[in-house]
């Protein structure tokens, strides 16, 4: 078995590395990471961009991305779940027990997978994006900390679903849950219309959502903010980014030992 912290994480490589070549076994994996992040841009640049206004000089295009890059990222995180779910089913777990391994690379190494899918579909929306007219008015250090803050954000999430995924080894209950509390999470956030359109009550939770956090900070670092504009009310989102790392931090310290100790349980079974 694989010892100390270089074999664990040379064994989190392998296991990432497994899931990667996974994609050019299950193609429709990679349809989902390419093609789903081109359609919401292009459905809500389109469709429903004539129909909302964010207000002051930021056009809508510029104001989108940002939130679709939060969504796209923390909906990616889904697959450590469903992945786990899926290898838990068909007994793989098992198979990985009886390797001489680290017992921490099957979680490392699915959640480090889900990074790359998500890098991927930075990548495609980014591309996307500037092709629509938005623009990085910030910098590239400042665009490379947005990247790198998303996928750090969307990390996280794959820790939570990865404690899901194992507490309940189905797939399609997982796909169902997370569908369930991810999208009004995401819908119910600054990512596609400012905080201002909610209703008061509803707007105290937009404004302390993670997901309208993540998404705001990243709009700052892209400089798709009107620097004219009101200042936000809560301190959330006055300072995006701190409270971004908290959540992440916040996440980590619980669902980490929390999906170690349950992956020890569902082997035992």
């Amino acid at each position: 078995m694989s010892t100390g912290p270089v074999g664990a994480v040379v064994d989190g490589w392998i296991v990432a590395r497994r899931n990667l070549i996974k994609i050019k076994r299950v193609p429709d994996i990679l349809v989902f990471v390419l093609i789903s992040p081109i359609m919401f841009v292009l459905l809500f640049a389109f469709v429903f961009g004539g129909a909302i206004d964010p207000g002051g000089a930021v056009p809508y295009r510029e104001f989108l991305i940002g939130g679709i890059f939060a969504q796209t990222v923390v909906f990616g995180a889904t697959f450590t779940g469903a992945g786990l779910a899926e290898d838990m089913q068909k007994g793989i777990i098992d198979r990985f027990r009886s390797l001489p391994m680290s017992r921490s690379a099957v979680l490392t190494g699915r959640t480090t997978s889900d990074v790359a899918y998500n890098v991927m579909s930075l990548i495609i929306m980014g591309s996307t994006g500037l092709l629509i007219g938005w623009r990085i008015r910030e910098g590239v250090l400042n665009a490379l900390f947005a990247f790198a803050l998303l996928l750090l954000f969307a990390y996280a999430i794959s820790w939570v679903m990865a404690y899901v995924g194992l507490l309940v080894p189905s797939p399609e209950v997982i796909n169902n849950a997370s569908f369930i509390v991810i999208f009004p999470l995401t819908f119910v956030s600054n990512a596609f219309v400012p905080t201002e359109s909610f209703a008061s009550g509803l707007r105290v939770f937009v404004e302390w959502n993670p997901v309208s956090a993540v998404t705001q900070a990243s709009r700052q670092l892209f400089g798709n903010v009107d620097p004219r504009g009101p200042v936000p009310d809560s301190w959330a989102l006055q300072h995006p980014v701190v409270y971004t790392l908290l959540w992440v931090v916040l996440i980590l310290l619980v669902f980490v030992p929390l999906s170690v100790r349950q992956f020890q349980r569902a082997s035992r079974r």
